[in-house]
């Protein structure tokens, strides 16, 4: 019986991964479910996984918590505070910590995963684009493994399980995009919220879900490959395949590709990673290869969509570039969705700041957090005297 922690317990990826937990409920237990804000829904949490512990992050709650936990006739403890989400995530009574929370505010938590040396589920993607070396570093330091949740780099982490060590050295990597409900349209001037929150294969948060319209979201997925499996950027390809059957891919020295292939269905990845190595049912129903009658790829537009283009130069210029293009990107999201700014003023906003990064590289977490907190402070000063030029 293993006990797991479930950090971000009450969006899509926390879920998914308490629907193929209870599953099982001979081979795991649930020490802990955090959320940010959503008392309800991470008290209903509490109640499916019989969690021993609920954290919300706004410390403002936690009478709250208490009552919706005391409504359940719950016996779970009740805690509050992005510290105590920090300190759960390193808590020995857990073995495997599922990193769901979205964007910078899991990167703390992720780091005390890693130096507690805990079998780490990562769907956290800002914690390794704006991590990097340091995470990976800290990691293999520490003794933690990372598997990650993301069904592209899970799809890779698969393909070059098996590698040799040689056949690792010049392998290529060859991340499949669903190129987002846009990926026809012309015109982009006139997209409104409602468009950009709809995603025509996964059922995805709002945030994670203009990413994929702006291919963002694979840019900064071609990031964590570079750090996730030590590939140089020019060794990363990103080509858009709308079924999204075939989840991403590895290209060996003998020209071989090997694939991952599955339903878009985040369950399959969170089974893979719990299991690891032994192979979990998510009970997703299995592809039947006669109603697939077509398998389809092509170039990623970059000038549309030039967000994946700013990931690679990220990675190129070094420095704070990853840190401050994903916390603009953050930022300018966050302002599209209220309103305030264009679909297409995204990329504008995140270039502009994403060359302004400082040269210097982060080498503590503090360090990271700090060039964090700073890129969103800068961006939205930016964006408050944006005029749309």
């Amino acid at each position: 019986m293993k006990k797991v922690s479930i950090l971000g317990a009450t969006g899509s990826i926390g879920t998914s991964t308490i629907d193929v937990l209870n599953r099982y409920p001979e081979k795991f237990a649930v020490r802990a479910v955090t959320a940010y804000s959503n008392v309800q829904k991470l008290a209903d949490a509490a109640k499916k996984t019989n969690a021993e512990v609920a954290v919300i992050g706004d410390s403002r709650l936690f009478g709250e918590l208490q009552e919706a936990l005391r409504a359940r006739q719950l016996k779970t403890i009740a805690k509050a505070g992005e510290k105590a989400i920090v300190e759960e995530a390193a808590d020995p009574e857990a073995e495997i910590v599922v990193g769901a929370i979205v964007g910078a505010a899991g990167i703390a938590s992720t780091f005390a995963s890693a130096k507690a040396g805990k079998r780490l589920l990562l769907a956290n993607k800002e914690s390794v684009v704006c991590g990097g070396r340091l995470l990976m570093d800290t990691i293999k330091a520490y003794g933690a493994q990372l598997l990650p949740v993301d069904s592209e780099h899970n799809a890779v982490f698969q393909c070059l399980e098996s590698a040799s060590e040689k056949m690792r050295q010049s392998h290529r990597i060859i991340l499949t995009a669903s190129g987002g409900p846009f990926r026809k349209r012309m015109d982009l001037s006139t997209v409104t919220v409602e468009e950009a929150t709809h995603h025509p294969n996964w059922s995805m948060g709002k945030k994670i879900t203009v990413d994929s319209a702006t291919l963002m979201n694979k840019g900064l997925e071609v990031i964590e490959a570079r750090w996730l499996f030590d590939t140089p950027e020019d060794r990363i390809d990103v080509v858009v395949h709308p079924q999204s059957i075939i989840h991403s891919m590895v290209q060996y020295e003998d020209g071989v590709v090997l694939a991952q292939l599955g339903a878009p269905d985040m369950r399959n990845t969170i089974a893979y990673c719990l299991g690891y190595p032994e192979r979990l049912n998510a009970g997703v129903k299995p592809l039947d290869f006669s109603s697939i009658h077509e398998l389809t790829f092509e170039k990623p537009d970059t000038k549309r969509f030039p967000q994946l283009a700013y990931a690679y130069e990220a990675l190129r210029r070094g420095g704070c570039s990853c840190i401050m293009l994903n916390a603009a990107n953050e930022i300018a999201v966050e302002n599209f969705l209220k309103g305030k700014i264009r679909f297409i003023d995204i990329p504008k906003i995140c270039e502009v700041m994403m060359l302004s990064a400082s040269e210097q590289a982060p080498k503590s977490l503090e360090d990271v957090l700090e060039a964090d907190k700073e890129a969103r402070i800068l961006t939205q000063e930016y964006i408050s005297g944006y005029t749309g030029e």
